[in-house]
């Protein structure tokens, strides 16, 4: 039987807003670098349609993925859209003539990329917007000037939630002085545990947690522990890994990002897994130990 995206649970990140923990990314549907059309529309059609089937209701994207592909294909596949279906979106940054990451966050430009994402999906609101913040943990600086321009966007009523993508603490906090603050996307997995005192502070405050790069690449799924444990348990290291962040903590939402349905469907099945006290013990141990 194929596994749901329910069996991980839901959150519920603002009254009208409670989504499955178990969601998907859809960057990968773009082209190679993110930029351009799929090789394979139909195929990436396809997996947006059986992400659908498999309950998943919170899928993440960007405008500037292609740029205004992934927004593009997702409105193709899903519309009319599931009445619990979330879509939550990013802006911040652009794309120049040859791919490059453009950072674009003045309030005139964040204007026009909510306007974007509004035309490409399809849409008269967004139901989440993260500001994207370029290099933000390692740089970490205010982020008043672009939050306040969101939240003003917000009061027009073309956005009902805000969130954060990249981002210090301190930024967070920033951010809730102007407005509240639904989730935050940051980079963190099984082997890079740094925002680890960052998701109990939010998820003592209610707020999810979206970690992006959730499998941290092939080197976190290398690992001895991580491969003897995923044996043992009949799975995949990848599901391990996912299920490993679902069990670290209730705020934790995943989006994993696939370009194949059966990739996707390994994904979800991650939402059935339950890792026993004494495995999860050790891999803990894969990120240095339980805090960093």
């Amino acid at each position: 039987m194929t596994a749901k995206a329910s069996a991980g649970g839901t959150f519920t990140m603002a009254e009208d807003l409670t989504v499955a923990r178990m969601g998907y990314g859809a960057m990968q549907l773009a082209g190679p670098g993110v930029f351009g059309p799929p090789r394979h529309r139909d195929e990436a059609l396809a997996v947006l349609r059986e992400a659908a089937r498999l309950g998943i209701n919170h899928i993440d994207t960007a405008d500037f993925y292609g740029p205004h592909v992934t927004n593009q294909l997702i409105r193709d596949a899903l519309r009319p859209y599931p009445d619990d279906l979330r879509i939550v979106t990013k802006v911040g940054a652009v794309r120049d003539a040859s791919g490059g990451w453009l950072p674009e966050a003045s309030p005139r430009q964040l204007r026009e990329q909510v306007h974007d994402n509004l035309r490409n999906l399809g849409l008269d609101v967004l139901d989440v917007v993260n500001l994207r913040v370029p290099d933000g943990r390692a740089e970490p600086g205010s982020i008043a000037a672009p939050f306040t321009a969101l939240a003003q966007l917000r009061q027009e009523g073309l956005i009902r939630h805000l969130g954060l993508s990249a981002v210090s603490a301190g930024q967070v906090a920033e951010a809730q002085s102007i407005a509240p603050v639904v989730c935050v996307q940051n980079y963190y997995n099984i082997a890079s545990r740094a925002d680890d005192d960052l998701i109990d502070s939010l998820a003592a405050q209610d707020i999810a947690y979206v970690p992006y790069f959730p499998l941290g690449g092939a080197f976190s799924l290398r690992s001895g522990v991580l491969r003897r444990i995923a044996a043992g348990l009949g799975s995949t290291p990848a599901s391990v890994a996912l299920a490993w962040l679902l069990q670290r903590s209730p705020n934790i939402l995943l989006i994993p990002g696939t370009s194949a349905a059966s990739h996707l469907r390994e994904n979800v099945a991650a939402a059935a897994l339950t890792i026993p006290e004494d495995k999860l013990t050790q891999l803990n141990g894969i990120g240095g130990g339980e805090r960093r």
